[in-house]
């Protein structure tokens, strides 16, 4: 039939689908004969179908249950597709948060082991630009963007990320140790957006919020930063504006905050 190789691909796709909705999830994946009666569809057909994708690497089966579930593969193409897609869907909001809401520098990063790479970054003309952000690294410890990087943080991840690292450089008020860091990302996490007051040097006043991607997971965080005589009144205002548009940009990359994050999400989550 002319018809047979989209029939299927479509056949191939529909059996991803399944293998990746909720209730597949929670039960660590679908044998052939759960997946081959939700789709209404022969076992066997299923059964051939399901070893094709597994010789490819997009399911893999489970040793005991003989379950399978979605693989790394489609994992890893995520990823990457997701890596654009923050780039493309980030840079209208960065504008806009510059341009319309707030009026000052704005930056979109990426956690880098236990600091913080600006990926991709937008100025009002007023600022004069005299580092080049983009493709910078700070520390994480002690900058907002690095404090919604590190919001699903458990304090020993913290323990071990932060191992060996000096946390004496800064701002005044900078934290001292992983405890300290500990307590104000508990504070960023109640509120869904950090406050840093002189933390990363003296004189300088952010917020930042977490982007997260399909997972749950958090993958970048939009930041915004400037002098503190000119953003510290305007702080209480800029954090819910931050985080709403972290929030927007989250969604561009499909997360649903009705859905619980997989396992995936912490595997994924320091790159």
């Amino acid at each position: 039939m002319a018809d047979e190789p989209s029939s299927s691909l479509r056949r191939a796709l529909d059996l991803l689908d399944a293998l990746a909705s909720d209730d597949a999830v929670a039960h660590g994946g679908w044998g052939v004969n759960r997946l081959a009666a939700h789709l209404g569809r022969d076992q066997s057909q299923v059964s051939r179908t399901l070893r094709v994708l597994a010789d490819a690497g997009f399911v893999e089966r489970d040793g005991e249950t003989m379950a399978y579930r979605v693989g790394w593969h489609v994992f890893a193409l995520a990823a990457r597709a997701g890596d654009q897609r923050l780039l493309a869907a980030g840079a209208p909001i960065l504008r806009r948060l510059v341009e319309k809401d707030l009026g000052e520098r704005i930056h979109l990063t990426v956690l880098q082991g236990s600091q913080v790479l600006t990926i991709l970054t937008q100025s009002p003309p007023h600022v004069v630009q005299t580092v080049a952000w983009a493709g910078r690294l700070v520390p994480a410890h002690n900058t907002s963007s690095g404090r919604a990087l590190l919001i699903d943080f458990q304090r020993d991840e913290l323990q071990r990320l932060f191992a060996g690292v000096a946390f004496g450089s800064g701002g005044p008020n900078a934290p001292r140790d992983v405890d300290e860091l500990w307590e104000r990302i508990l504070t960023a996490r109640r509120s869904g957006y950090a406050i840093v007051d002189e933390e990363f040097e003296p004189g300088l006043v952010a917020a930042a919020a977490p982007v997260r991607d399909f997972r749950g997971g958090v993958v970048a965080a939009l930041n915004v930063s400037a002098p503190k005589f000119r953003l510290w009144g305007r702080l209480p205002l800029a954090g819910p504006v931050i985080k709403a548009a972290a929030d927007e940009l989250s969604i561009e990359l499909g997360y649903d905050a009705a859905r619980p994050p997989t396992l995936a999400t912490t595997r994924a989550r320091t790159g």
